[in-house]
């Protein structure tokens, strides 16, 4: 598939801070893509310069062939973008704030009509239609923001942690809908803090301390020679104790970072911790081992590990 956004040695400095330096990365046409980092690492100035909100200081970037640098102009009218604090009408209804984009986006009447039935159909909220928009619950009110992020049919849909505030429910309502708008081959630019919905990007990029460290997919990022050095190895251990089982398994030989992941503990050790080397050290504390199982590394267990690697290179510096 081509490359509908294309990123070459993107800089941006403010004074002598580097805000971003020198990323660069691609991303397909009708791809989902997760761009991933800490707050303060580069998201926030990425997307504003891709947006042709901000100039770059040095390199550039082209969003269907348009460059950023000097036809900011043109990739407006090509994108759309929705956040978790995207700014709808309390006072108007659904439609009329479908209305309202509609005729900043310069839709004339028929196709503004149109594409509001379209929008409202395709995000589901035709029956809320007269509903003020000051009333909805935080899933129908993104629901609506991305209705009006593509009411002008935008090719690229840049979306800032949409999820971020509501209930778990709607969470899956409003990715099901993006997978749709991906099937119809719009391409998604979505940052997120949730590793689940990382999971669910076809690509993903990390940015951290203003500097892409990896992109692929998911399944590409968790095999990287990094994230499992030679003569090292993902464990998954569980116990009915699970705070007194972590501090006790980070002081057991062999142990080299140990984390508490939902209902139990990734861990990753050298070759030969096994679960005698486990029990052994619960034991110790008088905690008994639930289970124990070899794991691959989870998306978070990549960005942890790529991140506490980068920082001790910088110390090391």
């Amino acid at each position: 598939m081509s490359e509908i956004i294309k990123l070459d040695k993107l800089t941006r400095k403010f004074g002598s801070m580097t805000a971003v330096k020198d990323v660069s990365f691609g991303v397909e046409k009708g791809s989902i893509f997760g761009f991933l980092g800490p707050n303060g690492s580069g998201k926030s100035t990425v997307i504003r310069m891709l947006c042709g909100l901000l100039e770059p200081t040095s390199g550039d970037a082209w969003l269907d062939g348009a460059s950023v640098r000097e036809n900011s102009e043109r990739i407006k009218g090509n994108i759309g973008y929705m956040s978790q604090s995207f700014s709808l009408y309390r006072d108007l209804t659904v439609q009329e704030n479908l209305a309202f984009y509609g005729k900043i986006y310069g839709l004339r009447r028929e196709r503004l009509r149109k594409r509001i039935e379209e929008s409202m159909e395709l995000s589901g909220i035709t029956s809320k239609r007269k509903q003020l928009s000051g009333t909805l619950s935080g899933g129908w009110k993104q629901r609506l923001a991305l209705a009006c992020s593509m009411l002008h049919e935008p090719g690229i849909i840049f979306l800032d942690e949409p999820t971020a505030g509501i209930d778990p429910v709607a969470r899956r309502d409003l990715w099901e809908l993006l997978f749709q708008l991906s099937k119809e081959g719009v391409t998604l630019f979505v940052t997120t803090h949730y590793m689940d919905e990382a999971e669910r990007c076809t690509h993903i990029g990390y940015i951290f301390l203003s500097e892409l460290m990896v992109c692929g997919k998911p399944a590409e990022l968790k095999i990287l020679p990094e994230v499992t050095p030679a003569g090292t190895v993902w464990l998954e251990a569980s116990s009915d104790r699970i705070t007194q089982a972590l501090s006790l398994i980070k002081k057991a030989p062999g142990v080299l970072d140990a984390t508490i992941f939902g209902e139990s503990i990734h861990i990753r050790a050298r070759e030969g911790f096994g679960e005698r080397e486990a029990a052994r050290a619960l034991e110790a504390g008088g905690v008994s081992l639930e289970s124990f199982r070899a794991v691959k590394p989870s998306l978070e267990d990549v960005f942890v590990s790529l991140t506490r690697e980068r920082l001790k290179a910088r110390g090391a510096a």
